[in-house]
């Protein structure tokens, strides 16, 4: 379990971290979301002590990071693949973290075999791909076999199957009752994988909840209604209290009622549906309606060119101006060897 009171962060002038406080909690996977600046690296960093809190504490099973003794069998963690040496193989790599932490040589192996690296065991580390560092940075956060794992962008850079393998792995992990802690910027990963729910924004908690109640807090969900009867459907729903809201395919869109409800209101008027469908927002536009007063860095699109300066506003009288300078006639290619030749002195 990891727990997490009052976290403050301050650079200069700069609040990173703004009072966290929540729990990260065995047997699921806990996603950890934010803009970006947010501050969810300058936390995880915290939580390994790799960077010291202004205020607050963080405590991995009752205790702090740094009193943990061979910390690696108790939390493993993921913040950057190419932090190894590259001039290491990748078992030498996992085998130097072992001898530190009192991890028996065997489980260097066990650990480059469960993330599909035996065959590049002793290949340097310098010449792995991103996906390749990856798998060999969630085979140091397993090394010591510890009951928490922290992981901040598993999936960088792995291939659909490496994607698909992580997710596994990290629900397996929490079956097993492990504390899970994950995060990433890919919404539909998340939505895939996690169980609960912590996000910051500007470096302050914004929600911590299970995933269900996060999307259904931050989001509108409705029932879709089709019906060749389109009218008349109108009507029912009317009678029955139910605002309907028509939408250019000709379909109906009604909140606050279920599809259950709904469908039996139209078999109750011998009413024929085309569509009868419950509609929920996905997590990306729950965390988009949460975080839009959030975000830091906002992108704008520039699709009219670069600004051309205008020149002061032409008279009644004024002239037009020249034609365009037509281009010169193409010339003819010529002996290019010859003119090579020539200035060779052949």
């Amino acid at each position: 379990m990891i727990e997490i009171e009052g976290l403050t962060k301050r650079y200069g002038e700069k609040l990173a971290v703004d009072g966290l406080s929540f729990t990260v909690r065995p047997g699921i996977i806990t996603g950890f979301l934010g803009p970006n600046g947010a501050g969810k690296s300058t936390t995880m960093r915290m939580m390994l002590d790799l960077d010291n809190p202004t205020a607050g504490t963080v405590r991995i099973d009752g205790r702090h990071y740094r009193q943990l003794r061979d910390p690696l069998t108790y939390i493993g963690a993921l913040l950057d693949a190419k932090a190894m040496h590259g001039g290491r193989s990748a078992y030498h790599h996992l085998l130097c973290l072992a001898q530190s932490n009192g991890i028996p040589r065997a489980r260097v192996h066990q650990a480059l075999d469960t993330v599909g690296l035996t065959a590049v065991a002793k290949k340097r580390a310098k010449g792995f791909s991103l996906g390749m560092g990856q798998r060999l940075g969630i085979a140091a956060a397993l090394l010591g076999d510890p009951r928490i794992l922290m992981f901040d962008e598993p999936v960088n850079g792995l291939d659909p199957e490496g994607i698909h393998w992580i997710r596994n792995l990290m629900k397996s992990l929490a079956a097993q009752g492990r504390t899970v802690f994950v995060s990433s910027h890919l919404m539909s990963e998340m939505a895939l994988t996690a169980d609960h729910l912590v996000v910051i924004g500007q470096g302050r908690l914004l929600a911590d909840t299970s995933m269900a109640e996060f999307i259904r807090r931050n989001s509108r969900s409705y029932v879709r209604m089709r019906s060749p009867e389109h009218e008349r459907l109108r009507d029912v729903l009317a009678a029955a209290g139910h605002t309907a809201v028509p939408v250019a395919d000709g379909a109906l869109e009604i909140d606050g009622v279920s599809a259950g409800d709904l469908g039996e209101l139209a078999a109750g008027h011998g009413l024929v549906l085309h569509e009868l469908s419950p509609q929920q927002a996905s997590l990306e536009e729950a965390f988009m309606q949460l975080t839009a007063e959030s975000v830091e860095y906002h992108a704008h699109s520039d699709t009219a060119g670069p600004a051309v300066p205008a020149g002061p506003a032409p008279g009644p009288d004024a002239s037009p101006p020249p034609p365009p300078t037509p281009p010169p006639p193409p010339q003819p290619a010529g002996d290019w060897g010859a003119d090579w030749r020539r200035k060779k002195g052949r």
